[in-house]
């Protein structure tokens, strides 16, 4: 190991990926949203490459939804952890959370169309 900690940082890199990488399995594998969100990006990121469109905008809109849906169940447990029984803040919690995935995903939607939409079109009618 070199003196200034390199391979200790690594290795504390690994651990915290491993910890990040139980979370998205632990979703997927609870939350029927992520999956669909999950394959609607898989579908779009071919179809973009299909297309031979610029990727970039299209990865961005995917890893915004994917993450506010991680972040939506994140603060879905704690609000259930600090507040088992029904509470009017808590509601407005979670329900705020779904709104800003919601939001991002028509955001996604719109870009889709945008970027995606013209160039379908082309191929598809030359």
């Amino acid at each position: 190991m070199r003196s200034d900690g390199s391979a200790l940082s690594l290795r504390r890199f690994w651990r915290s990926a491993g910890f990040a990488w139980a979370g998205v399995r632990h979703v997927y594998a609870t939350q029927a949203n992520f999956r669909v969100e999950v394959w609607c990006a898989v579908l779009a990121l071919a179809t973009a490459a299909w297309l031979g469109v610029a990727l970039a905008p299209i990865v961005l809109c995917c890893a915004l939804v994917l993450s506010l849906e991680l972040v939506n169940t994140a603060v879905e447990a704690i609000v259930d952890l600090v507040s088992p029984k029904w509470h009017a803040l808590a509601k407005i919690a979670k329900d705020a959370m779904a709104a800003a995935v919601l939001v991002a995903s028509a955001g996604s939607l719109g870009v889709a169309a945008a970027v995606l939409l013209p160039a379908l079109w082309h191929r598809l009618l030359p």
